[in-house]
């Protein structure tokens, strides 16, 4: 008898409501994770349960109206609290990540090549930069869109060229403190500030490392890093960090796997 009655209790726009927020907390879920704040997030998903089923269903009017006040000023609080990862959850949002399958099948219908061609330079770049001891910080962005590091630094938009790179973090050149940052195969910006990370690290790491987890944190951008003490190459990735690359190959091959992983 209910399965008689279901189709005509739920249509098809209440399956794609349904849909649609499971999406959305979906999202909600995997920033709060990522960062490291789920537990905040579940404390506050708990607090609006138990708002929900003292004043809306068991009709506990003084909770529920003291609870309902927490609420009506809550809203600010939480964006005061998570304000790095509502910006993060908004970018990833509006990034191509959801168009990944389009984006794809455009390029295999043109024929266009994958921006890809960055990586030789960039090895290349390391290498040289590494038996001269020379300090590099270069992020490559993926799907997490990084304007607002770009535009800290100076928008250049070139070719991605090793001899470029080797100049720009050339010792005696006024931006090689800062990162470069390497957007579709181009060279975006140089001398970018990004965000440092603050928490536990291992304390004979300096301020690029520290960058380069901090950029990776909040996004998918790989951080590529050359010790200017000891020209050891690291990467981070993903808020993870391999240090001290044995050969420059081993750079290219991982750059080479990260970047050809299907977008999802």
């Amino acid at each position: 008898m209910f399965f008689s009655i279901l189709p005509q209790l739920i249509g098809l726009k209440d399956i794609i409501d349904i849909l649609l927020v499971a999406t959305l907390l979906y999202y909600i879920y995997s920033t709060m994770r990522d960062s490291g704040t789920l537990n905040v997030f579940v404390g506050v998903l708990a607090f609006i349960l138990a708002w929900a089923v003292a004043y809306k269903i068991f009709g506990m009017v003084l909770i529920g109206t003291i609870m309902d006040k927490f609420i009506d000023i809550g809203i600010f609080i939480l964006v005061i609290l998570f304000q790095d990862q509502i910006r993060r959850f908004l970018s990833e949002l509006g990034s191509q990540r959801g168009w990944g399958f389009l984006r794809r099948l455009f390029k295999h219908r043109t024929g266009e090549d994958e921006t890809n061609s960055w990586i030789l330079p960039v090895v290349n770049a390391c290498g040289r930069m590494s038996k001269s001891k020379t300090g590099a910080l270069i992020v490559v962005q993926q799907q997490t869109q990084l304007d607002d590091y770009v535009f800290t630094g100076d928008v250049i938009d070139a070719s991605v060229n090793s001899r470029l790179i080797e100049n720009i973090f050339f010792k005696n050149s006024p931006l090689h403190d800062g990162a470069m940052i390497i957007v579709d195969g181009t060279v975006r910006a140089v001398g970018c500030i990004l965000p440092v990370y603050h928490d536990k690290f291992p304390s004979h790491l300096g301020l690029r490392h520290r960058a380069a987890m901090g950029v990776t944190q909040n996004s998918d951008a790989i951080a590529i890093v050359v010790s200017e003490e000891t020209g050891n190459i690291s990467y981070f990735y993903k808020g993870e960090y391999h240090l001290r690359l044995a050969k420059v190959a081993d750079l290219e091959d991982a750059l080479s796997k990260i970047v050809n992983v299907p977008t999802e």
